[in-house]
C-alpha cells in the first residue's frame, strides 16, 4: 500500500469527521481509527475505484458504531425548552446559534447526508453508495435535514434578538 494515497485525503476525512462529531479531539480520533481500519482491510479497496468514497465509508461506519455503543442520554430536552444563554455558553447574546450547534440538532442520518453533499460535495450516487441506502432515501435525507437546518438556524436568529420572545 502506497501511503501517499491516503494522506492527501486526510484533510477532507478530518473535515467530515469535526462535522460529524461536532468535537476537534473526537474528529481526530476519528480519523485516525478510519485510518488504521482503511490500513488494515486495504484488500478490500479495489483499485481504480473512488478511495475517497470508500475512505468515507468506512468513517461513517466506525461513527455508526460508536453511536450505537453510546450509553442513552439520561434526558433529553428540546431546543426550543433551552434559554439561549444556556445554548451560547456565555457568549454574546445577539450572537444566537452557529452553525456547527445547530449541525449538531440534526439527527445523524440526515446530518451525515447533508454534510457529504454539501461540504464534501459527493454526488447523491456516491453518498448512496457511501451510506449503504439508496438514492431516493439521500434526496429525503437531505431535503429534510435542510428544512430542519434552516428551522434551527431562524429559531436561533429570532431568539437572540433583543426584545422578541418566542410564543407558545
Amino acid at each position: 500500500m502506497d501511503a501517499r494515497l491516503l494522506v492527501e485525503h486526510i484533510p477532507s476525512l478530518r473535515r467530515y469527521a469535526r462535522a460529524l462529531t461536532g468535537n476537534a479531539w473526537a474528529a481526530d480520533d476519528l480519523v485516525q481509527d478510519t485510518l488504521e481500519r482503511a490500513c488494515g482491510k486495504w484488500r478490500l479497496w479495489v483499485v481504480g475505484t473512488d478511495l475517497r468514497a470508500w475512505l468515507f465509508t468506512v468513517m461513517h461506519n466506525l461513527f455508526a458504531s460508536q453511536v450505537r455503543r453510546r450509553p442513552p442520554p439520561h434526558a433529553v430536552v428540546p431546543l426550543e425548552d433551552v434559554a439561549p444563554e444556556q445554548l451560547q455558553g456565555g457568549a454574546d447574546p445577539s450572537l444566537g446559534l452557529d452553525l456547527q450547534r445547530c449541525l449538531m440538532q440534526l439527527p445523524e442520518e440526515q446530518r451525515a447526508v447533508l454534510l457529504l453533499v454539501t461540504l464534501e460535495d459527493l454526488s447523491y450516487a456516491e453518498v448512496a453508495k457511501v451510506l449503504g441506502i439508496p438514492i431516493g432515501t439521500v434526496m429525503s435525507r437531505l431535503s429534510r435535514a435542510r428544512l430542519r437546518l434552516q428551522e434551527l438556524m431562524d429559531g436561533a436568529a429570532a431568539s437572540s434578538r433583543p426584545g422578541l420572545r418566542r410564543l407558545k
